[in-house]
């Protein structure tokens, strides 16, 4: 299964636009925001995959989770409080906004965590768990924007610069 990973979109229609494109020629599974959407515009954004969006919110959506709430309920989108575990393939899942909210526990329960809030790259291996954030969506900088894929089969990581 392979699942693309965005976050901190920040509003930023463009990208957001681009981020559809770019999961939808891939064909992915999957697609995993880890937070920081900030408006329902730009949730509604992602009714342009072709697949399930899942995440959690991040610290600038707070003033707008109602209305984030209700418009996930119009498409394939589900949300949920951080931390959001799953498992997929048989691959454990932890999906967070807060880096710092990893602690022993989750490094325990988790084969994969996802997170953003940072804008910044990040792959490494901590207790055996693979530790992601593909970087900035946010930004203006054409080339300087990235989302992320991982296979479940081989928890390869790839980022694409858009």
């Amino acid at each position: 299964m392979l699942i693309g990973i965005t976050g901190d979109t920040h509003n930023n229609l463009k990208n957001i636009s681009k981020i559809c494109e770019i999961f939808n020629s891939l064909h992915v599974d999957l697609v995993i925001h880890t937070g920081d959407i900030t408006l329902p515009k730009s949730l509604r954004a992602f009714k342009d995959l072709n697949t399930k969006i899942i995440g959690v919110y991040g610290n600038n959506d707070q003033e707008e989770k109602k209305d984030l709430i209700k418009t996930a309920t119009e498409f394939d989108c589900f949300f949920h409080e951080e931390p959001y575990f799953f498992k997929i393939s048989d691959v454990s899942f932890t999906i967070i906004h807060h880096p710092e909210l990893i602690d022993h526990e989750m490094l325990k329960v988790s084969d994969v965590i996802i997170h953003g809030h940072t804008h910044k790259y990040r792959e490494e291996i901590l207790k055996e768990t693979l530790i992601f954030n593909p970087g900035e969506c946010a930004g203006l900088l054409k080339g300087k924007n990235k989302v992320g894929l991982i296979s479940t089969e081989s928890l390869k990581t790839e980022v694409i610069n858009f």
